[in-house]
């Protein structure tokens, strides 16, 4: 399983990145989606989910409605208008990042360590 610290900085690119595939979603769906997608990898608490849905809606990123299912209330989040522009740009700082990951932690052959 994958650290929450390394987790961290990229759950709001994983948040509008799965809101852009697959359209509304309500919280829980949201971490059994990425848990699936991850094999298990990653697996989202609420904890640390919540808090980036509301300050993604809080910077009109997200919308919510509401819906009542099964006499229960679902919240559902789906990006803006704003937020289709920032999930472009969050997923190219994280191909940025990882690329420079990789070149950080990937063996380089034929290197002298003098």
């Amino acid at each position: 399983m994958i650290s929450s610290d390394l987790l961290k900085g990229s759950l709001k690119t994983i948040v509008l990145k799965l809101l852009q595939e697959e359209g509304p979603m309500h919280g829980y769906a949201i971490t059994q989606r990425v848990e699936e997608l991850t094999q298990g990898k990653i697996k989202l608490t609420y904890g640390a989910l919540y808090p980036i849905l509301h300050k993604l809606e809080n910077e009109n990123i997200l919308v919510t409605t509401t819906e009542i299912r099964s006499n229960r209330t679902r919240i559902y989040y789906a990006l803006t208008p704003k937020g289709d522009s920032v999930v472009v740009e969050k997923i190219r700082e994280l191909n940025e990042f990882i690329e420079s990951m990789q070149q950080i932690v990937t063996p380089k052959t034929g290197l002298s360590h003098a």
